[in-house]
């Protein structure tokens, strides 16, 4: 049985003040394609006279490392793009995150162990039979594909130890919509896409998104802009927030992603080389050009972002996917 989201009214306050966030995770310096998601979402929020927090996603311990958090710091330091607030480190958080996970999630909640390769396996045996049962027919039917990334909930009534094995949150089984400021309007159904996503290992790190959908509800973010990779995401986050009673995001946008001079998305994981900060008014200028915002004079980090928000505006990157870099 999938279990619905509530919807009460969440028990927390939102602020009256527009509050945007930049949240990398330190598994590599910043890059061209971060460095945007940064720019974007600082001259954003500060145009409609908002605070610009900043939050280190660390809960992966095995590939965050804090020389690259320091390094993150100083290049968003030397580029003049100042948070508001302290820094918040995910890493230090974990004990609310379980707490979220035992108390008002704890419904949606239960304990799984089954592992990659046995999921693999099943999924692999799922395909001999689909393709027997069609061999089978006098008239072969075209069935779709089985979404692999869903977890076909083999332990959901199980009764495991919830401490022992781990916890996986069901997502609820309809379409949820919203409208983002820069993708358009957006239907997605999160038990379809993602299934009963792991909220905790069995090590004890938790899920990205879990983290980020309680951090975004306590921090009272009120606009989130961020890369179109995370636009899958969006739904579940939603989900999640309703269920923790946290309030829920007001404004959406995913920017269009960044690709290098082959076409290839740039990310850590392309080996996108790090930003170079030696000359940051340069820097500035391309990432703008990138965003493709009304150009600014070359000056000082802090003038430079002054007339770029004066002057921002989501329009030109309305309905695009991906913007290329001749870099």
């Amino acid at each position: 049985m999938v279990k619905t989201i509530p919807t009460d009214t969440p028990s927390h306050t939102k602020s009256s003040q527009p509050i945007g966030r930049f949240a990398p995770s330190p598994t590599g310096e910043l890059h061209l394609g971060s460095l945007t998601t940064a720019l974007a979402s600082f001259c954003h929020i500060k145009s409609l006279g908002g605070q610009w927090l900043l939050r280190i996603e660390d809960t992966d311990t095995e590939r965050c490392d804090r020389q690259f958090t320091e390094q993150i710091l100083m290049d968003l330091e030397v580029l003049g793009l100042h948070w508001d607030g302290d820094v918040i480190y995910q890493s230090e958080r974990i004990d609310i995150y379980n707490e979220y996970l035992s108390s008002s999630l704890r419904p949606l909640t239960y304990g799984c162990q089954c592992s990659r390769k046995y999921l693999e396996q099943y999924w692999a045996q799922e395909e001999i039979n689909r393709h027997h049962n069609n061999a089978n027919l006098t008239q072969p039917c075209n069935q779709t594909q089985p979404n692999r990334q869903r977890y076909p909930r083999r332990c959901v009534a199980s009764g495991l130890d919830r401490q022992q094995h781990k916890l996986r949150i069901q997502l609820p089984d309809y379409k949820i919509g919203f409208h983002d400021g820069i993708q358009g309007l957006q239907w997605d159904n999160p038990q379809q896409t993602l299934g009963d996503m792991v909220a905790r290992r069995q090590d004890g790190m938790i899920n990205y998104i879990l983290a980020a959908s309680i951090d975004d509800g306590l921090q009272q973010v009120t606009h989130i802009m961020r890369g179109l990779d995370i636009l899958p995401m969006t739904t579940a986050q939603i989900s999640i927030m309703q269920a923790a009673q946290l309030p829920t995001i007001d404004h959406w946008y995913h920017l269009p992603l960044i690709n290098n001079a082959d076409g290839q998305k740039l990310s850590k994981q392309n080996l996108a080389q790090p930003i170079d900060t030696s000359d940051p008014s340069r820097l500035i200028t391309h990432g703008l050009e990138l965003l493709q915002q009304p150009k600014v004079d070359i000056d000082t980090p802090a003038n430079m972002l002054k007339q770029a928000i004066a002057q921002w505006d989501n329009t030109p990157l309305r309905g695009k996917q991906q913007l290329n870099s001749p870099y």
